[in-house]
């Protein structure tokens, strides 16, 4: 009897003091909606985490729900019983705004941040059928790609693959590889991105080394209820080049490409999936690639501590691929020059674990870690000449008092290499981070400081500050700084300056290599590089009926020092005695000693402005989506040595090698009914400097065959145009036709390194 009476009191007492749980998701975008008030009949009142989630007490089935943001419709939703509710919120009226992340390590408008940046919007990614993500960067107004490289207004040149003046950031954490410094590009599982956010100009206070030309950060979809799956299956075929020569194949190389996401949430649990495949033939003989990659992510809400969410990504890549380095000669320039080209399987692995919990007085704390290995094979095993791993941790306290947000932080990331290439070694970087961001009226202003500690092995430290003659300090200090104006709702001023340094990767320092005659020597003496950044822009907003635009302009100078080039020149102490002498080896014993080495040999000065125009939404019955941008540049060497200018192809100009004066890029999409059509535009103008020794050779040898030839021949910079049609089969089905470089323009985008022919593919998309 007393159990029955104590089964009936439980039933009455969970009836009046039951909790709701739920979620709230932007309609359009589907991503979940932060800061939601959410209110019941009741007059119980909840509000949304930062993961759209809320919890509501209900004393009494049925109740409503009413849901209210500022720039949403107020909406209501009639609980019949407990469970898992789901609201969809619509946006009051066609917004340009974009919520970006990377700027403060917190939900900003892009409006709102003191620094260009750029978007790119998965549809972008899907329609255009990129296979790796720098492909998909190449798109983006003021950044250039070059052989896995890439620069941001002209900040970064060609160093032979090692290092990166650009931070790439999955989750917010950095993925540059342990041992080289570099992006593994094909190895980003871009296709489970919400979007892809590009930040110009130093970013060092909150994310460090290597963020001192700016920032790629990647932000993996959110789980939603309902579930969400999407498909794109790709085959492609290269065409002939425009010249003969080129041609090395009985039949047109193939490609194809399979991606496969999904995510679903339920109750307090959620995850992603995804699987991605490649098979590419490639355009140039024996840069063939396969790989396949799992990645994903499963996240946890505590039930005891609802303000707490805990989980993991995980990403796992096996690669086989072949590696083109330099080609044959300027008429056969889609084959391999004898030895350079190599074999290369390889695997990469990462693990990241994650916790964030608002506290009793809304404060965020967020703890994310990341274990990161990277291993280089050759044609039998995945490891073989490099093992790298890096292991990161990162803890961050978010506080908000009235219109000020402050974020504290602090860094620690150990590198551990063991490479009969680099030698073993072992780095440790850590770091103090804070940054402040307040309101005042129109203004909003941003001011950070990073302290910065680094060292490799047991040498002195890399982030050495010499403040006098008498004292050095072992921390170097890192200033951001910036401002925002609203002049009105669509026009925006800003202005900011922000410093930032970058730590030389082991590679630059350890490497020792010998690929087709181009001879690359160590130097453990290398230094950091550092720089700042400073600009200011205006950000104008059109909008006409249900279509709006958004311009963009800025004024940018970014100033470096002890900036890292790979310089030609002679590397070993006796080798003129040597030359000296009668012995008819003589000459060769030279050349074994002259090639290229990383020093810091630049100081370096670019100045420019940067338009940018981006615009979505419906024209009529038409939708017209947008991206255009140009940039002109003058980056200039400062380094007035004449030993060290006599290494430019072109002695007269100071233009930092392998730079150019302008680049524009353009993409515009037109929808009708069931149809849509596209097109983009890439340009850069004529590279006038490169290394002397690629187009005159060594000791009467050449370099590379035939590139001076190459160069006066095609010196009137580079138009590269592509293509798209798709339909709509039916509501989250369609196919969609791909022609790039569908004029057949012939280019490269360093030496000795020929761009795709004109390819075509046909893709087949499934998102529902």
């Amino acid at each position: 009897m007393k159990n029955h009476i104590f089964l009936l009191f439980c039933l009455f007492h969970y009836s009046i003091f039951a909790q709701l749980q739920g979620v709230v998701i932007d309609e359009d975008s589907k991503m979940a909606l932060p800061g939601v008030v959410v209110s019941s009949s009741e007059n119980e009142r909840s509000e949304t985490n930062p993961y759209g989630t809320f919890i509501i007490d209900v004393k009494k089935l049925p109740v409503t729900l009413y849901f209210k943001k500022k720039g949403y419709q107020v909406d209501s939703l009639r609980i019949q019983q407990l469970g898992n509710a789901s609201m969809l919120l619509k946006v009051i009226s066609l917004d340009i705004k974009t919520v970006v992340v990377s700027s403060g390590k917190r939900n900003q408008n892009i409006e709102d941040i003191p620094i260009s940046m750029e978007i790119l919007k998965p549809a972008l990614i899907a329609n255009k059928g990129f296979t790796n993500l720098e492909q998909a960067v190449n798109q983006s107004p003021g950044v250039f790609t070059m052989d896995g490289q890439v620069s941001i207004r002209g900040g970064g040149g060609y160093a032979y693959g090692a290092g990166s003046r650009v931070m790439l950031l999955w989750n917010g954490i950095p993925m540059l590889s342990p041992d080289v410094g570099d992006v593994k590009w094909n190895a980003v599982p871009m296709e489970q991105a919400s979007q892809i956010e590009i930040l110009k100009g130093a970013s060092s206070v909150l994310y460090g080394s290597g963020a001192l030309n700016g920032i790629i950060a990647l932000t993996e979809k959110e789980a939603k209820p309902e579930g969400h799956l999407t498909m794109k299956y790709q085959s492609g075929v290269y065409g002939d080049p425009k010249r003969s020569s080129m041609t090395w194949w009985d039949r047109n190389p193939t490609n194809h490409l399979l991606d496969v996401y999904y995510g679903k949430s339920k109750g307090r649990w959620g995850y992603t999936i995804g699987v991605n495949g490649l098979l590419d033939e490639g355009y140039r003989e024996g840069n063939d690639e396969k790989r396949a990659r799992i990645n994903g992510s499963l996240y946890y809400f505590s039930k005891k501590y609802p303000k707490m969410k805990m989980g993991m990504s995980y990403q796992f890549q096996w690669q086989d691929k072949g590696i083109f380095i330099l080609w044959k000669n300027d008429s056969m320039g889609y084959q391999a020059l004898e030895n350079t080209l190599s074999r290369q399987r390889a695997v990469r692995l990462n693990v990241d674990p994650y916790l964030k919990f608002i506290d009793k007085h809304d404060n965020l704390h967020h703890l994310r870690t990341r274990y990161y290995l990277v291993t280089t094979g050759n044609s039998d095993k995945v490891y073989d000449a490099s093992l790298a791993e890096m292991y990161y941790a990162d803890y961050s306290i978010q506080k908000k008092i009235r219109n000020t947000n402050l974020i504290t932080g602090l860094t620690n990331m150990t590198n551990k290499i063991t490479s009969y290439v680099f030698d073993n070694h072992v780095s440790q970087n850590l770091a103090l981070y804070h940054q402040l961001e307040t309101k005042l009226k129109k203004w909003d202003i941003t001011a950070g400081l990073r302290l910065e500690f680094c060292q490799l092995d047991q040498a002195k430290p890399d982030s050495r500050w010499v403040i006098s003659d008498k004292f050095t300090s072992p921390v170097y200090p890192i200033i951001r700084l910036g401002t925002h104006y609203a002049i009105n709702k669509a026009s925006h001023l800003r202005a900011s300056f922000g410093q930032g340094i970058r730590f030389p990767s082991v590679a630059e320092r350890y490497v020792s290599a010998s690929v087709g005659g181009v001879r690359i020597f160590r130097n453990p003496d290398l230094r950091a590089e550092t720089g700042w950044n400073s600009e200011i822009g205006w950000k104008q907003i059109i909008k006409l009926g249900k279509w709006m635009g958004m311009f963009d302009v800025a004024g940018f100078v970014n100033q470096y020092s002890n900036m890292t080039e790979f310089s030609f020149g002679i590397y070993k102490p006796d080798t003129m005695a040597t030359l000296q002498t009668n012995d008819p080896n003589a000459i060769n014993y030279l050349y074994n000693w002259v090639g290229f080495q990383a020093q810091n040999a630049e100081k370096a000065r670019i100045t420019g402005l940067e338009f940018s125009f981006n615009s979505t939404g419906k024209i009529g019955n038409v939708e017209v989506v947008s991206l255009l941008g140009y940039t002109y540049m003058n980056p200039i060497s400062l380094n007035n040595d004449p030993i060290y200018r006599s290494s430019f192809s072109d002695t007269s100009s100071n233009m930092l090698k392998y730079r150019f004066n302008h680049l524009a890029k353009a993409d515009i999409q037109v929808s009708f009914k069931k149809w849509s059509i596209g097109a983009s535009m890439r340009y850069n103008s004529f590279m006038k400097n490169i290394d002397r020794a690629f187009e005159l050779g060594v000791l009467g040898t050449e370099l590379l065959v035939g590139m001076q030839h190459y160069r006066q021949q095609f010196n009137n910079g580079v138009f590269v145009f592509d293509a798209r049609l798709s339909y709509e089969i039916k509501a989250g089905v369609k196919v969609n036709f791909i022609a790039n470089n569908f004029l057949n323009a012939e280019y490269a985008s360093r030496p000795g390194d020929l761009q795709a022919p004109r390819n075509f593919t046909l893709q087949l998309q499934y998102d529902l």
